[in-house]
C-alpha cells in the first residue's frame, strides 16, 4: 500500500508546430493536470504541457 500516489488527468489536446524527428508525424501539445496526494489529502497540483508525435506516439522533448 502506497501512501504518497501521482495522479494525471489531460485537460486539453491542440495541434503544435512542427514534425516529430522520428517519423515525420504531426505533434500534438497535450496538457495535463498532475497531483500529488498524501494519505488522501493533496499536496499540490501541476500543470504541465507534454508533446506526443501523432503517428509514433513517442512522447517529444522541447530543448530550448
Amino acid at each position: 500500500m502506497s501512501i504518497v500516489c501521482k495522479e494525471e488527468r489531460e485537460l486539453g489536446r491542440k495541434e503544435a508546430d512542427g514534425a516529430c524527428p522520428h517519423c515525420g508525424g504531426k505533434v500534438q501539445a497535450v496538457d495535463v493536470e498532475g497531483k500529488w496526494i498524501f494519505c488522501f489529502l493533496p499536496l499540490c497540483f501541476i500543470l504541465k504541457r507534454k508533446f506526443i508525435c501523432t503517428l509514433c506516439s513517442k512522447r517529444l522533448i522541447l530543448y530550448s
